[in-house]
């Protein structure tokens, strides 16, 4: 991947394009994830408002260890986002070219985890719920936060609900039938701009979901590995960045 294309996906400095372009690769990611670890684990990992639903129903039945299991997948999405804000915020007030990067890198690195250790993680309890349900849905959290900050919650990446709502909404705008009105008010005119977007992330989702639900299928929990793999590459440009600065700041000091 050229550098600088490194840089304006994953960099400090920001442009629509770069923020839709990275939406895109991300939501294919979250696609994947969400239903490869369907199948590892019976759950979706993205769906808070569903997880939320299933533990409002297991109470209702009295199943109270699935719901505490629901708690256990949204404290990890919560403090997946918590940590994503953390690390964004600390970049920015230091004004580091990897403020979007390091989350990224995170995820990259959970990623390969689940990918070389998920079938033992598999057996393992965490807080009310498995290990590998608590780190995909830290994975979720992490990344959907990123994404929020990232273009000012103009773009989801980790569940489509709100993408397919927008579309909705301009595709009312577009057969929205403008009957002659007083010129005062303005034609109502759909925009095809956010309408590509939004087709083009529920696009990827889909297909993230579709190749990682065949990944999991044949080879199993390591069909994560290349997904950690392209993110590290994603960001390794703003990273070698700021250990450039580091260093020559270092040397700067030694000089004096």
């Amino acid at each position: 991947m050229p550098i600088n294309y490194s840089r304006k996906l994953t960099g400090k400095n920001r442009s629509k394009d770069a923020n839709r372009q990275l939406g895109f690769v991300l939501a294919f990611v979250a696609g994947a994830v969400n239903a490869g670890g369907f199948l590892a684990v019976q759950q979706y990992t993205s769906h808070m408002t569903g997880i939320v639903s299933a533990m409002a129903d297991h109470i209702a039945l009295g199943a109270f260890d699935l719901a505490l299991a629901g708690i256990g997948a949204l404290a990890s999405f919560l403090m997946g986002a918590a940590c994503s804000a953390i690390m964004v915020n600390y970049s920015r007030r230091h004004n580091m070219h990897s403020e979007y990067a390091f989350p990224l890198l995170a995820e990259a690195g959970l990623l390969l985890c689940f990918g070389l250790l998920g079938a033992r993680l598999a057996d393992i309890n965490g807080i009310f719920a498995s290990v590998t349900v608590m780190l995909l849905s830290f994975i979720m959290g992490l990344q959907n936060a990123l994404i929020t900050k990232l273009s000012n919650a103009e773009i989801r990446t980790t569940h489509i609900t709100g993408i397919v709502t927008d579309i909705g909404i301009e595709l009312g705008k577009l057969f929205y039938w403008n009957r002659s009105h007083p010129d005062t008010l303005p034609k109502v005119r759909a925009d095809w701009s956010r309408l590509k977007v939004f087709t083009a992330l529920a696009l990827f989702f889909f297909i993230g979901g579709v190749t990682g639900a065949w990944g999991f299928k044949h080879v199993g929990y390591v069909s994560t590995v290349p997904l950690a793999l392209m993110l590290m590459i994603l960001v390794i440009v703003p990273i070698a960045d700021d250990m450039n600065e580091f260093v020559q700041g270092r040397k700067s000091r030694r000089r004096l």
